[in-house]
């Protein structure tokens, strides 16, 4: 009986071994597979790592479309193709064994706001894991945006992937320099006239700026500017001869806002200085995007209502965003707050963009006015860092304008939102910050950061190609291969030369430059600007900038061959075919109405039109909207019209078409306060859903006691 129970028992374990060694077989080869897999999308090879920090365990989903890979402790890496992403996923799931649809979330940033777990995202799943418990999964989209194509993916450090890059960085140097050459030297040909002019002016004893817009206005600013420099040095005097109690009485009087630096203008890149000019100041904090990129956030205060905080204070939190954590700094009790503004700022620019022009830059009127201003910056910026790449790595290059709103814009207004202790915030942003902030509020991207905004102002916006794109050096960027791009400008940041220039050359040689190239590539001038600061300007650009952005906004595959930011040119088409199709069937319901028809000889065409109109109503004519329910209201700078007539969740609040500006006249042209400012002003006022708790700005008071009507 024992021996016969013996027996069994040795065949029913012989039994369960036979059974279970193809699943063991199977879970050894996932196994393999996902280390080889996770080797490929770590921070360092695998012999460099023994311990494992720095190697990839899974990738964490932003949107269905951006997967960010999370490292074994917790780092993160930019993202990488969907496919790789979802591979590696895949495959943890098989050597886990867990459930194909519960798997653990890499971060608690894709909970709602009630605790409750998202809504997967639609056509696929996203696997992501940590100790926060689990989700459904999520798949990335089947399918690339062809307004966004793959990024390139480059692994760890290698022998070939380092000779790969010193290939790229040797050929891309010089042939880039050799175009910023042909660019400059083109600027250059192209003053001759201009010059010539200017000396034949001048030799007939007439004054060749008497033509400009604001010519007197400028004369005078210019004798004010010299005069406070005057000013100044005798101030400074008169602080090292006097007791200081003098000191301060003669700055009590000076009114609410005192300069505390002065002279003449040294030309240089440092938004503290400038806002030290006016009576403010401004101190950085460090941001942390959920791809590990640091950026810097500028906030622009009155220093007689707020009191630096400390480095510690100021550094970088983390990549979660949204999380609720309390601000740095005490909210004071005694007056109410001021409204927080986030400002971004253009392509090749920083946000010092918008404090060049003393009181009338738009940042310091603001602030002057009564908001809360923060002055925002898109990654890599003057100064590139990450929390683990390094500037050789050619991983710290490869995004574009989607990671630019999909990452570095929340991460600045959840930053912003923690700080204020405010659940919303009012954006402006000019050209390319516009962009991404029509890609990141898309229903495809991160629709719900529109809940976080109370309005959208949008300064020259940039959602469709221009007559710009067809210059002769902007087709050779087109037309040339997607490699040949990056044989000629490199798989790092774009003409890095511009930015080695920028240290060596003085201030005011480099703006004189600065505009001179600018004005040949893009036919902007100087007209509507005070000639006397224009030097100033173009010490906040260019800054580093990935070849890879380039490539998308003047290479052959994305925004100057579909000229749109977020649809091809084929739903252009549709879309317009759409909208004639509406056109003409209100035209025939209105004859209809009005007219006796008489009956149709061809009985069936009726019929047919009959079909064709109930096949067309069947799609509503948001089905190929870029925007839902969630997106803020829009208000609208241009220097032309734009199409949102197919954007039904779309509110513009207000339009204003100032058809004499040129594209950076809506930030530094010297009537840009009176017709920007003041409306930008007075829009982000009276779309404030917390006008009672907050500080009511200068010029707004009269509005106070309104109903918000917009």
């Amino acid at each position: 009986m024992h021996e016969n129970s013996r027996r069994s028992e040795s065949n029913a374990s012989a039994a369960s071994k036979t059974s279970a060694s193809p699943a063991s077989s199977s879970a050894a080869i996932s196994a393999i597979k996902y280390a080889h897999q996770a080797e490929k999308l770590s921070y360092v090879a695998h012999e460099k790592d023994p311990d494992g920090p720095g190697t990839a365990i899974h990738a964490h989903y932003v949107t269905p479309q951006d997967p960010i890979i999370v490292m074994s402790d917790g780092g993160r890496l930019p993202g990488v193709p969907l496919a790789e992403a979802e591979k590696l996923n895949t495959l943890k799931e098989a050597t886990d064994g867990e459930p194909a649809d519960v798997i653990e979330d890499a971060s608690p940033v894709d909970k709602s706001r009630d605790g409750s777990r998202p809504e997967a995202p639609k056509n696929g799943a996203t696997i992501q894991k940590s100790g926060e418990g689990s989700l459904r999964k999520a798949m990335p989209s089947s399918r690339t945006n062809p307004l966004f194509p793959p990024l390139p993916l480059y692994g760890p450090s290698s022998i070939t992937r380092d000779i790969q890059c010193w290939t790229f960085r040797t050929t891309s140097f010089f042939l880039s320099i050799g175009f910023l050459g042909i660019i400059v030297l083109g600027s250059a040909f192209t003053s001759i006239p201009l010059m010539c002019q200017h000396i034949w002016l001048r030799i007939t004893f007439r004054d060749p700026d008497a033509r400009r817009p604001f010519y007197e206005e400028e004369k005078k600013l210019t004798r004010v500017r010299k005069e406070d420099a005057r000013n100044w040095k005798r101030q400074r005097s008169r602080r090292n001869s006097k007791p200081k109690i003098d000191d301060k009485e003669d700055e009590a009087g000076r009114g609410e806002f005192i300069p505390t630096e002065g002279g003449p203008d040294p030309v240089i890149c440092d938004v503290g200085y400038y806002a030290r000019r006016v009576g403010l100041d401004m101190e950085e904090f460090k941001v942390q995007t959920e791809d590990g990129f640091i950026i810097t956030l500028w906030h622009v205060y009155n220093p007689r209502e707020f009191t630096p905080l400390s480095p510690a204070e100021r550094a970088a939190r983390g990549p979660d965003v949204f999380t609720g954590e309390p601000p740095s700094r005490p909210i004071s009790s005694s007056q109410k707050p001021k409204f927080p503004v986030l400002m971004m700022h253009g392509l090749l620019q920083s946000s010092g963009a918008y404090c060049t022009n003393d009181d009338n830059s738009l940042a310091f009127y603001l602030c002057k006015a009564g908001y809360d201003v923060w002055l925002g910056n898109n990654r890599c910026g003057f100064k590139p860092e990450h929390t683990l790449l390094s500037y050789a790595d050619p991983r710290m290059w490869a995004w574009n304008i989607r990671q630019m709103g999909v990452m570095d814009l929340p991460a600045l207004i959840s930053r912003v939102l923690s700080e204020t202790g405010f659940e919303k915030l009012g954006l402006i942003a000019h050209s390319q910050g516009t962009t991404q902030t029509f890609v990141a509020l898309a229903k495809e991207q991160r629709p719900d950061l529109g809940d976080k905004l109370t309005v959208f102002c949008a300064l020259a916006p940039a959602a469709y190609a221009g007559p710009l794109i067809g210059k002769a050096y902007f087709k050779f960027m087109r037309a040339i291969s997607p490699a040949l791009f990056r044989i000629i400008f490199g798989i790092h940041a774009f003409i890095p030369f511009m930015l080695t220039m920028h240290t060596l050359i003085p201030g005011r040689l480099f703006g004189a430059m600065g505009y001179r190239v600018f004005s040949f590539l893009f036919d902007w001038t100087d007209d509507r600007w005070d000639r006397g600061l224009r030097d100033r300007m173009f010490q906040f650009a260019p800054v580093y900038v990935s070849a890879e952005s380039m490539r998308w906004w003047l290479g052959r595959e994305c925004f100057a061959k579909q000229k749109c930011i977020l649809s091809t040119r084929e739903e252009g088409h549709q879309e317009d075919a759409e909208d004639e199709m509406e056109e003409y069937y209100h035209r025939s319901s209105s004859q209809n109405h009005n007219e006796t028809q008489p009956p149709s000889p061809h009985p069936t065409r009726p019929r047919r039109m009959s079909e064709a109109r109930r096949k067309h109503e069947r799609k509503p004519k948001g089905s190929t909207a870029w925007y839902d329910s969630h997106a803020p209201p829009f208000a609208l700078w241009v220097a032309g019209s734009d199409d949102l007539g197919r954007e039904p969740h779309v509110r513009v609040v207000h339009t204003r078409i100032i058809e004499e500006y040129e594209h950076l006249d809506v930030i530094w042209a010297m009537d840009c306060i009176e017709k920007v400012g003041r409306e930008v002003k007075e829009v982000i006022w009276r779309t404030c859903d917390v006008r009672d708790n907050v500080r009511v700005p200068r010029g707004c008071e009269e509005g106070r006691g309104e109903q918000r009507q917009l």
